[in-house]
């Protein structure tokens, strides 16, 4: 008589989703609402698993932030020991040495695999602590040349909105870090959640800037209505033939102004935008769906699996394989 062996997965560890900011004198207020208003807004549409939210400092007692304002962190150091993903929402720039509680707390975090993330002058600290030595990085560009100066090891770009280092993360100043907190979103959660979270706060969920993996929405800067709606119904119908003819008669205009007013307004070239495009309809399906290259090939306006193969090593760097095995939702 046959008989059947069920073999059971192993059960796979839940994911740390315990987010802390770490705040210091001065803390910069804004860069502070950044992670508490992604993180720290209670998110009952997301489900059970979405992020808890604590404020920790070296010693519990109101400090100042920028703006007149105080703070009160919830918990000291210790709570450290416990977030999955690490916050500095700003830091000094002067070179001045961390605490040697605030530089173990953190040293010993990443090595327990917890994500340590910097926004603007943040990077200053984790640079300090050793933990960004032979790492590419990035900060407000005020200050890249010197954290350069003071740290020779580590590979500064001020060209980029943000950096990925898996475990670490760096990100330039201020509102670069709204963008680098909603990519954490997308790597945990996936591309509707960062959308989701991106169209509440009223803002694009992708900004222009040199990201190796990572493509840009292309928003227009200045668009004017018409232009507007043409680089909606792009957005909306990618797999369409648009060519420049047929842009330019969209909006009335002769072919060489269409093409000067479209590089105004978008700091692209048509062609150039129609392909950010359909990179942006592909990148959502290999983020949150199983469809084949094939029907995303289409869908997306590329024809077939070749082409948005080469565009997809082209603009991101990976196929578009590697890149769904990197960005679906954890």
């Amino acid at each position: 008589m046959p008989y059947i062996i069920e073999i059971m997965p192993k059960s796979r560890r839940a994911p740390n989703r315990l987010v802390a900011a770490l705040l210091h004198e001065r803390v910069a207020t804004f860069e502070l609402g950044i992670v508490a208003e992604i993180f720290g807004l209670p998110r009952p549409e997301m489900g059970p698993d979405w992020y808890r939210f604590v404020t920790v400092a070296e010693e519990q007692k109101p400090l100042r932030a920028t703006g007149g304002f105080r703070v009160f962190p919830e918990a000291g150091l210790e709570m450290l020991a416990q977030a999955g993903t690490i916050v500095i929402p700003g830091w000094r720039t002067d070179g001045v040495a961390p605490a040697p509680a605030v530089r173990m707390a953190l040293s010993e975090a990443y090595g327990r695999g917890a994500r340590l993330v910097s926004i603007c002058s943040g990077a200053f600290l984790l640079a300090a602590c050793g933990l960004l030595a032979g790492r590419r990085a990035t900060t407000h560009w005020l200050y890249a040349d010197q954290l350069r100066t003071l740290h020779p090891d580590i590979e500064v770009n001020a060209a980029v909105l943000y950096v990925d280092e898996e475990q670490v993360l760096t990100s330039a100043g201020s509102a670069a870090g709204v963008d680098l907190m909603l990519h954490i979103v997308r790597k945990d959660f996936g591309a509707q959640a960062a959308n989701e979270i991106a169209r509440r706060m009223v803002m694009a969920p992708h900004r222009e800037g040199g990201q190796a993996q990572f493509i840009e929405r292309p928003v227009p800067r200045r668009a004017d209505d018409r232009l507007a709606s043409l680089l909606e119904a792009i957005r909306r119908r990618p797999a369409e033939h648009w060519t420049i003819a047929r842009m330019a008669q969209r909006v009335a205009m002769s072919q060489r102004t269409f093409i000067r007013r479209f590089q105004e307004s978008t700091g692209m070239a048509p062609g150039e935008w129609v392909i950010a495009a359909r990179l942006e309809v592909a990148r959502l399906l290999l983020e949150s769906t199983v469809t084949g290259l094939d029907e995303i090939s289409l869908s997306s306006g590329f024809g077939n699996p070749a082409a948005l193969r080469h565009h997809f090593r082209q603009q991101v760097g990976l196929t578009p394989t590697a890149y769904r095995a990197s960005f679906k939702a954890a």
